[in-house]
């Protein structure tokens, strides 16, 4: 829950910061010289990125938690079964193991999205999280029964 609340205070705060600067691009664009009016659009297009960016990001994270919801409410979710150093880390050939266990079962049921986002739990604990990244965005295509680009 915690985590929860700071996304969306961080996310309020980039809202914030995404209007206070598009409103310095809309005064730039209004000054009317070449300089000024490009230095305005160029201005406008950051917090348009920006906004892009928070809404997928907003988006893949709210997908992640249903799947993770509905995996919980079956029993699938994975235990954790991690060894840990004494200051909490995970344990590198102990997340490589479960990694290297959820990789077989994902291998013996490619098209299952619950071997799917499992393998990406084991990605993000193994310190990898673009494939973690790319690992739940195929589960999601599979539970939304979409076409998976490879």
């Amino acid at each position: 829950m915690r985590a929860k609340i700071t996304y969306f205070v961080l996310a309020a705060v980039l809202v914030v910061y995404f209007v206070l600067v598009g409103s310095r691009g809309v005064l730039l664009i209004e000054q009317g010289t070449a300089i000024t009016v490009t230095f305005g659009v160029a201005v406008l297009i950051l917090p348009l990125i920006g906004l892009w960016f928070l809404w997928h990001t907003t988006r893949f994270a709210r997908r992640a938690g249903i799947l993770a919801r509905e995996l919980e409410a079956e029993g699938g979710l994975p235990v954790d079964e991690l060894r840990r150093t004494p200051g909490g880390r995970i344990d590198r050939d102990s997340a490589d193991e479960v990694f290297a266990r959820r990789q077989a079962e994902t291998e013996e049921a490619p098209g299952d999205w619950r071997t799917w986002f499992r393998l990406a739990v084991a990605y993000h604990d193994a310190r990898d999280t673009p494939r973690a990244r790319k690992a739940m965005q195929h589960a999601i295509a599979l539970h939304d029964k979409k076409p998976v680009r490879s």
